[in-house]
């Protein structure tokens, strides 16, 4: 059971065009966290369709290849929707610092998905790190995450 995120592996994180602005910020701000980042695009703010995005992402993290994921579209339901469709993903979509926080100590999360239209860059920030430093809690909460 993996508790936290392991630093010798990359973030893989992707996003639409109405994610791209908050991906290009936090591929910055991880790099600068010492976390490596493999950017599954897109690259542009050309319209675009989150699954060509979202399945690499959690394609990395599903193979072992990524230490977790991080997806951003304008709602954030397209890629978790999309994530979740992969063995061993649970994505996550948070628009708050406690959601974020609760994704990984109740349920072991290992894809955050954000609504850049929703959140503050900011607030989408905060979740990231949030997401990345809290530990699964485990116990009662391990039992409901393996009858996933």
């Amino acid at each position: 059971m993996q508790n936290t995120f392991d630093k010798s592996l990359p973030v893989a994180i992707g996003s639409d065009h109405a994610g791209f602005h908050y991906k290009e910020q936090l591929k910055t701000w991880l790099t600068q966290q010492g976390w490596q980042v493999d950017d599954k695009g897109t690259h542009s703010t050309d319209s675009t369709d989150y699954p060509d995005y979202a399945h690499p992402v959690a394609q990395m993290v599903e193979d072992g290849k990524a230490a977790a994921g991080i997806l951003i579209c304008g709602s954030g339901n397209g890629v978790c929707m999309t994530a979740n469709k992969h063995k061993g993903i649970r994505a996550a979509l948070c628009w708050n610092e406690e959601l974020a926080s609760l994704a990984r100590q109740h349920n072991n999360a290992n894809v955050l998905c954000m609504p850049e239209r929703f959140v503050p860059y900011e607030t989408a920030q905060r979740m990231a790190e949030l997401f990345l430093t809290t530990e699964f809690e485990g116990g009662r909460h391990e039992r409901r995450v393996e009858k996933i």
